[in-house]
């Protein structure tokens, strides 16, 4: 991912030390961000060998162990060398609380840091993004997207090749870690009511089961191992990591480049042209703070922190999404959870199990088990997205793992109404911006929420887990009334790690979309955003499948080729 760094953690030095006066490159596109779209856009637009592509990460190149080793993304969680590190601004709703926001820094950008697994959403979010103005943006036009980046593997289970890919590049994998914990938790779903689903990525998302995710042979596939590996041998494509963004450069309203430093090269400032246009692919909160520093965006925003209004646009980083989710834990009797397995001498024996064998626990991700159901309190499909895992954290710090047995079940509302923004703090392209993402502002957020919260707990009590439920370690029995359980979700509730909608897509007329449905920013010529900011609202799912998606569809839309053929589904 890619963006501009500063955090309470790490501040960097000042742009007043740059070194500047380099020499300029030129290529046809250039794309700021190596993250899960960019690196799609690489892989895509390079296919093309009559075209030129550079692509910049602020990051280092993926060389770290920890990326490749699916548990190793506890090892990630805080490593700012990899990492972004950001904090949320107080939520006003949430006692005021900081949330720590990780991103990833690297080549794959946070689809190297993830919890590697892989969601779709519903298709009626996607037709939702249709009736809002955007063409060519419906379930029936999106699908073939992603069936054709993906590698669903043939022994999974689900052969349904109306809904999924074969021969993409990203593979798709089920758990292939199972846990008795797990087995008795998806047979408590079944004891309310809640079916088990083969595929949550098919023709319905209802239901419960294992995880689907990026993980083969024991070790993680991310956008850049997919998608941006592959194609770097082509000697038309250009990566460049360490590459900083400080802005983007303009002829009248037409981007004609970026300016960047190489952090590699004793802080060299650098400037890429590009001469077909310029391909904004930071995320959620990177991109609108380069188009912010760059003079795109709210006039009175730029104008306080002395940047000249390049090109009006006040929705620039406006309606920030992501899901919000309280986790119930309990100790666990009778059985052992990955909490053991991974202290001591148990931690080294799965160590060479995995080096040897690429099996166990350390193939494992931080949720093994999804679900998904009905608070009651809309009239929509499904609204409640839950995991399980068996496995607890230490209070207040997350990634790390408690001492004793526990597990743990997060619950959340897949759609909410609640929007913050990203803007920035100052004029320093180093300074992280403000990102403020107001959970729970919502009435109907909270309504979910505080019924997911009582069904989370009737599903850690079912029946099947009796024989390994100890007691209720947090928030404990003595919550039960509504006012409790708010209380819960506003002292412990944290992200989900999903942020989107900060540039996002609609008509001109819209005032509170930046780009249109060619993800083209309104107002200006070569210039897109192609990445998770340009969804016009949260899907029912974890953002990095559609963010590729989104990439793959924009590749198409670049270069001029027809659109992919509608999938002709059954409703």
């Amino acid at each position: 991912m890619h963006g501009v760094r500063v955090t309470p953690r790490a501040h960097q030095s000042s742009p007043l030390a740059i070194r500047s006066g380099q020499a300029m490159d030129t290529f046809d596109y250039v794309i700021i961000g190596a993250g899960s779209a960019g690196c799609v856009l690489a892989n895509r637009l390079s296919e093309d060998k009559d075209i030129t592509v550079c692509v910049l990460e602020a990051g280092p190149r993926d060389w770290h162990p920890y990326i490749h080793l699916p548990a190793g993304f506890i090892k990630v969680f805080y490593d700012q060398s990899v990492n972004w590190c950001y904090d949320q601004a107080p939520g006003p709703h949430i006692n005021d609380r900081v949330i720590y926001a990780p991103r990833g820094k690297t080549l794959g950008g946070s689809s190297s840091i993830n919890g590697h697994v892989y969601n779709r959403g519903q298709a009626r979010d996607f037709d939702t993004w249709a009736q809002l103005g955007n063409r060519g943006w419906g379930y029936p036009d999106i699908l073939p997207h992603f069936k054709r980046m993906e590698r669903r593997l043939a022994d999974s289970g689900d052969a349904d090749d109306t809904y999924r890919g074969r021969a993409g590049e990203l593979i798709v994998a089920d758990t292939t870690y199972r846990h008795p914990l797990c087995d008795a938790f998806i047979a408590g779903c079944v004891e309310h009511g809640i079916p088990v689903n083969t595929d949550y990525n098919g023709a319905t998302q209802e239901g419960v089961n294992y995880t689907q995710r990026t993980i083969f042979n024991g070790r993680r596939v991310s956008a850049a191992t997919a998608f941006l590996h592959p194609a770097k041998h082509r000697p038309n494509l250009d990566v460049r990591t360490h590459a900083h963004v400080l802005n983007i450069t303009f002829e009248g309203k037409r981007a004609t480049g970026v300016r960047f430093i190489r952090r590699d090269r004793g802080e060299q400032e650098v400037t890429v042209q590009a001469r077909r246009e310029v391909i904004l692919s930071g995320g959620a909160y990177n991109s609108p703070q380069i188009l912010q520093l760059s003079g795109i965006g709210a006039p009175d925003l730029l104008m306080q922190h002395g940047i000249e209004v390049r090109h009006a646009l006040s929705s620039v980083g406006e309606g920030l999404q992501d899901h919000y989710a309280p986790r119930l834990n309990a100790r666990v009797k009778n059985m052992e959870t990955v909490n053991e397995l991974v202290r001591g001498w148990r931690l080294g024996r799965e160590a060479l199990r995995w080096a040897f064998t690429r099996k166990g626990v350390l193939t494992a991700s931080p949720t093994m088990v999804y679900g998904f159901w009905h608070s009651g309190e809309t009239a929509e499909s499904s609204d409640l997205q839950f995991t399980f895992t068996p496995a607890s954290y230490k209070e207040g710090v997350q990634g790390q793992l408690e001492d004793e047995p526990g597990m743990t079940t997060a619950i959340w509302q897949q759609r909410p109404e609640s929007r913050g923004y990203v803007r920035i703090k100052s004029a320093d392209p180093f300074e992280a911006p403000i990102i403020q993402t107001n959970y729970l502002a919502a009435e109907t957020d909270r309504r979910v929420l505080l019924a997911g919260l009582k069904l989370a707990r009737k599903l850690l009590r079912s029946k099947p887990l009796l024989p390994y439920f100890d007691y209720e370690a947090y928030p404990g029995d003595k919550v039960q009334s509504d006012a409790d359980w708010m209380a819960v979700a506003r002292e412990r509730g944290t992200t989900t790690f999903h942020p989107g909608c900060t540039c996002r897509m609609g008509p001109a007329s819209n005032p509170q979309s930046v780009v249109d449905d060619q993800l083209r920013v309104h107002g200006l010529l070569g210039l897109r955003v192609v990445d998770a900011s340009v969804m016009p609202r949260m899907i029912s799912a974890n953002l990095n499948a559609a963010t590729m998606m989104i990439a793959d569809k924009a590749s198409d839309m670049i270069r001029g080729k027809p659109a992919l053929e509608a999938v002709v589904l059954a409703r």
